[in-house]
């Protein structure tokens, strides 16, 4: 009898431990690809533009989810493109920029409320688990609140694990590899790109970054690239407080769209989706011309919220 009860009591640990199902806000409208999926999460920047939600892309792969940065409104993204609303399978943060990152607590906590049972696992750069320490503790009487009162859930499940990473293949598991690359991104110490590599096709997603060998090299001859810019002929001085230092700062944190026309005529990937647009007033049709006079003649569109590509 007493073998009978540490068995039981041990499954019982082990079921509790299990993932939590997907939880869709539309169970009709859940999307469940057969193959890999990009979703164009949010294509903003930290203007508040309410029709482009903060930078967030989605890799989908079959049944997992796999989420690149964590921008203002993330998981009311996730709901609007039919993903799990209760967590995803990874999370990877290109670097700790606020646009990039305001996203975070709302992916802690929204999917724990909504269900999630286990750790959170995120991957970024150095920073990062200093970052979701504090976080954790910012909302710690909403914790105890949530995990002794009526509603009773489970600390497992707002709990992150963190990883702290470094260039290199950071996540290798059932068929989908993920590697991180550093590129420039001004004075920030440690700024990321990501390629992620599917049983049927290999995506990848820059960041924020000024024009970068090491993307080059790294993204030769993938399917997609997800890469951010902003119109060379729009570029001026600011009438602002710091506004006569504009030209160099993106000059030194961004890409131009002529300078990722060249950049993806070396890459040549089968499709080319520019987000993260600064626009300074610039037009879609401004932008795609700036990429043609770099040089690639290739497959290049315009990244819109919650499009799958």
């Amino acid at each position: 009898m007493r073998i009978f009860l540490i068995v039981a009591m041990f499954a019982s640990c082990l079921q509790a431990q299990e993932p939590a199902p997907p939880r869709y806000f539309e169970p009709e409208k859940a999307l469940r690809p057969e193959g890999t999926v990009v979703v164009l999460l949010g294509t903003g920047m930290p203007v508040a533009n309410p029709r482009t939600s903060g930078p967030a892309t989605a890799v989908v792969v079959r049944d997992r989810v796999f989420l690149f940065d964590a921008g203002p409104g993330v998981v009311r993204q996730l709901a609007a493109a039919g993903l799990p609303i209760n967590g995803v399978t990874a999370a990877f943060i290109t670097h700790l920029h606020s646009d990039h990152t305001l996203g975070y607590p709302d992916l802690i906590f929204t999917t724990w409320v909504m269900g999630r049972i286990t750790p959170l696992s995120v991957y970024g750069p150095p920073g990062l688990k200093i970052m979701t320490d504090h976080l954790l503790a910012a909302w710690a009487e909403d914790i105890e609140v949530r995990v002794t009162g009526f509603e009773r859930n489970p600390r497992s499940g707002y709990s992150v694990d963190a990883h702290e990473i470094e260039p290199g293949v950071v996540y290798d598991q059932g068929g989908v590899r993920v590697t991180a690359f550093a590129v420039r991104h001004g004075s920030w110490k440690r700024a990321y790109g990501y390629r992620i590599d599917t049983p049927d096709r290999s995506i990848v997603i820059s960041g924020d970054t000024a024009p970068s060998d090491e993307l080059v090299r790294i993204a030769a001859g993938c399917d997609v690239l997800v890469h951010e810019v902003y119109p060379a002929v729009r570029l001026k001085p600011e009438k602002r407080p710091g506004g006569e230092f504009w030209v160099a700062y993106m000059r030194s944190f961004h890409t131009s769209d002529e300078e990722l026309g060249a950049i993806a005529d070396k890459i040549r990937p089968k499709k080319l989706i520019l987000h993260h647009i600064v626009r300074m007033g610039g037009t879609d049709e401004e932008v795609l011309a700036g990429v043609r006079r770099g040089g690639y003649t290739g497959e290049a569109v315009i990244g819109h919220d919650l499009e799958r590509h």
